[in-house]
């Protein structure tokens, strides 16, 4: 029996044994490898700097005909505790992924094709009364809960043999995969009879009978009328209003329903003795290769962890190359995530994009070598305590038990192969991307012993995440107020028209949390201090009037607030709500957008200087008789963009592009100065810092442009002239502490630390250090090390072909 060992989440930390730590895996399918392959996935693995190892355990695969087996009795491919015991030979811990749901392209999402036999009443009845086309069920449906007690009968007793606290690799579990997922990309929400039944009782205890008819158009109590009303989305003779409350509550009742169905997993897996190690909560949302889409994921699964103990969520993002277009997504993304954690739960990434992007085995996409490590330096500055690079290995799908005739036979629809886009392909041979993936964990390790217990640094501002503007899963064919709104929310929610704002943000050099403004009690950030930092919000016409309150209340009391999109003007249910514009002393006298014919046009006012007329999409022309106005549209002279109490409040009712020098002085405008200041790149360099209690700081650098960037940054006192190649990234220290030593500064990245020495991690440019001790400092190589007033100044010349500088203290 190997040593016991400790798993915590605490303080937004991952905790082992009480050391704070980032884990690196990588995503390997036992299942889909022979028993023979394991150990040189597992060996390529560790090789590439990667400590845990995660795998799906597929209910699909481990269901025989006479049972569960979970030993490889029947099929080498089933051996899941025999994967466990290698992992384990490794000192890699493991990351469980036992379902029931899995996708992974298996077939039945990785349910047992006689569940879908025995359990046609948990099929869900869309639309207008018709079964849901994908292979989603309903997880609340008796029948089927049952067996998903059985099948965590079977695997969780396997798991808690061997977690971590008893001497075992297992350290984490994730619960379910993606829920809700299949009926938000289907448009399919979950109306069979029962669960309208349920949902008659949640609209009871909610709004009551008489409120209930007078918001849906439907009576709780006549369960036939009941259902004809909710299939057809509303629109059997129900008002607008009535259509748009039917849609809102319907999304809000399922993320009731999913947060049920995961605590009952919880339960089951808690009863079978898995209670010393975190559960997982996997979040889907990306779409077409952004991240714009990624929140409804957290819109609907947020209320089944944020605030519940030793429990947290974790990312699954699938968007490609990170550029000038895409950065601004992830880090939304994890700051969408982060805005809903109380303050112990970290962020994590389960399913890590890695590989080439060759999903289709078509040539279709070849992702670049770096683009991993981007990511990964990006996410650990935000605070990802567990990266998982999905998928790591490739394999192939094994026949099932039994043929069903479905042009393959085979657990999966991906053919023999899989995982052919994986660092590792399906053959065991390295692709292209494998160095990039160990390069990316190098990078973490360098720096881990002070990043894992550090936090993210934040500049004077917080954007605001607002969970009711992406109930946008489900509209009714036929519901056409219904589509035009969730068309608004798209357009404009979040990060803003045309994604300016958090584009803006971030290429303008700002770093930012974002703020839950439902007010959810769970969420860290929930209340709003007017002393606090200027709250940014990407608006829709739609604002719950619960959010608009909170922010009117919020600016009556001087809190700072930048708007940008459309005037909020209505309540979720499509009634009018002006009162935050009220409070802002604002009205919208005509909304204008572009067409063929017709090309809206603004020009900034003195307050910004010399600025040309620009083009753009949309306009709001504002009477604000109380304002100044700051933008005002060309045609008319009206305004468009105003400020009121000196400052405090900016409505932004055009989406003007993004030039970030304009927009700098839009924030400063509302009193935001940027921390770190980078002046001389080209566009598509991202800084952003973090810190400890003790001053210890990292600043990471970034650069998603094509090209390379010369430039000076300045952070406190200290200005340094870099260079950082295209796409690379770079992580600088700052006053960190050695043996009886500081690190004032360094122009390279740490490479980790040695017996009284630090290595750092030269590259081939030319650099500097300033070390400050009373101790000689030495250094190898072409380096030298010269005493000064400040400290020892250790440079290195371009070139040398060394990798790494180790400085010593003697």
């Amino acid at each position: 029996m190997r040593n016991a060992r400790s798993i915590r989440l605490d303080r937004r930390r991952l905790l082992v044994d009480g050391v704070p730590r980032i884990l690196m895996a990588g995503e390997v399918h036992y299942f889909r490898l022979r028993r023979e392959d394991w150990a040189d996935r597992l060996d390529k693995l560790v090789a590439a700097g990667c400590d845990a190892v995660a795998s799906y355990m597929p209910w699909l695969v481990h269901e025989t005909s006479s049972g569960f087996d979970l030993t490889g009795t029947t099929s080498e491919y089933r051996d899941l505790t025999g994967f466990l015991e290698l992992a384990a030979e490794r000192d890699l811990l493991v990351i469980a992924r036992p379902g029931p749901f899995v996708m992974a392209e298996l077939k039945n999402e990785g349910l047992p094709f006689r569940i879908y036999r025995e359990h046609p009443d948990a099929v869900p009845l869309g639309w207008d009364g018709k079964p849901a086309e994908s292979a989603t069920l309903d997880y609340l449906e008796p029948g089927y809960l049952a067996d998903c007690e059985r099948w965590y009968a079977a695997i969780m007793p396997v798991l808690a043999d061997r977690l971590v606290s008893k001497g075992g690799p297992v350290a984490a579990v994730q619960l379910d995969n993606e829920v809700g997922m299949l009926s938000w990309v289907t448009n399919t929400p979950e109306l069979t009879d029962r669960t309208l039944a349920d949902l008659a009782v949640w609209a009871f205890q909610t709004w009551g009978r008489d409120g209930s008819i007078s918001r849906y158009g439907a009576d709780p109590d006549d369960p036939a009328g009941w259902a004809s009303q909710w299939r057809a989305g509303g629109t059997l003779d129900g008002s607008a209003a009535q259509q748009l409350a039917l849609h809102h509550d319907l999304g809000a009742h399922h993320r009731d329903r999913y947060a049920r169905y995961l605590m009952r997993l919880r339960d089951i897996a808690l009863a079978h003795g898995v209670d010393d190690v975190p559960f997982l909560v996997n979040l889907h949302g990306t779409y077409a290769g952004r991240g714009r889409h990624f929140p409804i994921g957290i819109s609907q699964l947020s209320k089944s962890y944020a605030g519940v103990p030793q429990m947290t969520s974790g990312s699954d993002h699938y968007i490609g190359e990170l550029t000038v277009e895409k950065v601004p997504d992830l880090y939304v993304m994890n700051a969408f995530m982060a805005a809903v954690h109380d303050a112990d739960q970290p962020i994590t990434s389960l399913e890590f994009e890695a590989g080439t992007g060759d999903y289709g085995e078509d040539l279709s996409s070849l992702t670049s070598p770096e683009t991993a490590e981007l990511k990964t330096r990006l996410c650990v500055a935000q605070g990802n305590r567990l990266v998982n690079y999905y998928l790591f290995a490739g394999g192939h799908n094994p026949p099932l038990d039994t043929a069903v005739g479905d042009g393959n036979d085979r657990i999966a629809f991906t053919g023999e192969r899989h995982g052919f886009a994986a660092p590792v392909d399906p053959e065991g041979r390295l692709s292209t991307t494998y160095a990039g993936t160990a390069s990316a964990v190098r990078a973490v390790r360098g720096a881990e012993h002070l990043l894992a217990g550090m936090d993210e640094e934040y500049d004077d501002i917080v954007l605001g995440y607002v969970p009711d503007h992406y109930l946008t899963e489900y509209c009714h064919p036929s519901a056409s107020g219904r589509r035009t709104q969730v068309g608004e929310l798209e357009r404009y929610r979040g990060m803003g028209p045309r994604d300016i704002l958090a584009r803006a943000l971030l290429l303008g050099g700002y770093s930012f949390r974002a703020v839950d403004l439902s007010g959810a009690p769970t969420s860290a950030g929930a209340a709003l201090d007017p002393a606090g930092p200027v709250v940014v919000l990407a608006t829709p016409p739609v604002l719950g009037r619960a959010v608009q309150e909170r922010l009117a209340a919020y600016v009556r009391a001087g809190g700072r607030l930048l708007l940008h999109g459309r005037v909020p003007v209505a309540d979720d249910d499509g009634t009018p709500c002006t009162v935050l514009a009220d409070e802002l002393g604002v009205k919208v006298d005509d909304t204008v957008e572009g067409t063929p014919h017709y090309f809206p046009s603004v020009r900034a006012t003195a307050w910004a200087g010399d600025q040309p007329e620009v083009r753009v999409g949309m306009l709001e022309r504002l009477v604000a008789p109380d304002a100044e106005a700051l933008v005002v549209d060309v045609a008319t002279g009206a305004p468009v963009a105003v400020e009121r109490a000196n400052g405090r409040t900016v409505v932004m009712a055009c989406d003007y592009p993004c030039h970030l020098d304009f927009w700098r002085q839009v924030f400063e405008r509302v009193g935001v100065r940027r921390r770190l200041i980078a002046e001389g790149n080209t566009r598509g360099l991202v800084v952003t810092s973090t810190a400890d209690g003790t001053g210890q700081r990292l600043v990471h650098l970034i650069n998603v442009a094509p090209v390379a960037q010369s430039f000076t940054l300045t952070v406190g006192d200290v200005v340094l002239e870099l260079d950082l190649g295209a796409r690379e990234g770079r992580v600088l220290p700052f006053d960190v502490r050695l043996d009886d030593a500081v690190l004032r500064w360094s122009t390279a990245e740490l490479d980790g630390l040695g017996d009284g020495s630090t290595v750092l991690l030269r590259g081939s440019a030319a650099g500097q250090a300033l070390i400050e001790t009373r101790r000689e400092v030495t250094v190898d190589g072409d380096a030298t090390a010269v005493r000064s007033e400040q400290g020892w100044l250790v440079s290195w010349p371009s070139g040398g072909g060394l990798d790494r500088l180790t400085v010593r203290l003697s």
